[in-house]
């Protein structure tokens, strides 16, 4: 039997994997500190490993990925491009994907008490992206 708090978890945890991708995508272009470049294409890949997970899991309960909505990605365009074109520093790309780290842990938890019937493989995943963003953020302050 398909539990859908599972599925509903697996796609908030998708879509935050996406976006995550996508915000470094949006900065990693003009990072100029070495270690900071690292750090990101490196947590980058971690989002898209774990984006191929949850599609794994996603097709084992019969359902599909979600994407972000287009409000979500809009609105961290312009956040970004705003931000960027007043002060384009590295420590400004520290700050804005700080914020979306913050943004990632807080929507994470919410669903996952939102999905409390989610098995415990969606739970788990899900775990992982927020220890990713944690640590994200905790590496990020040094840039800041």
């Amino acid at each position: 039997m398909i539990n859908q708090d599972t599925i509903e978890l697996l796609k908030e945890c998708d879509s935050g994997t996406k976006m995550a991708v996508t915000a470094i995508d949006d900065v990693l272009g003009r990072v100029s500190n070495t270690e900071l470049r690292q750090l990101l294409e490196e947590t980058r890949t971690h989002h898209e490993k774990l984006g191929n997970d949850l599609h794994s899991l996603l097709i084992k309960n019969h359902s599909v990925e979600k994407d972000p909505s287009p409000m979500a990605k809009g609105m961290a365009r312009i956040k970004t491009s705003v931000k960027m074109g007043l002060d384009g520093s590295d420590r400004t790309i520290a700050d804005l994907i700080t914020d979306g780290c913050n943004m990632g842990v807080k929507s994470l938890h919410k669903y996952l008490h939102q999905y409390k019937a989610a098995d415990y493989s969606a739970k788990d995943i899900c775990h992982r992206l927020i220890d990713i963003e944690k640590k994200l953020g905790t590496k990020l302050q040094d840039y800041l």
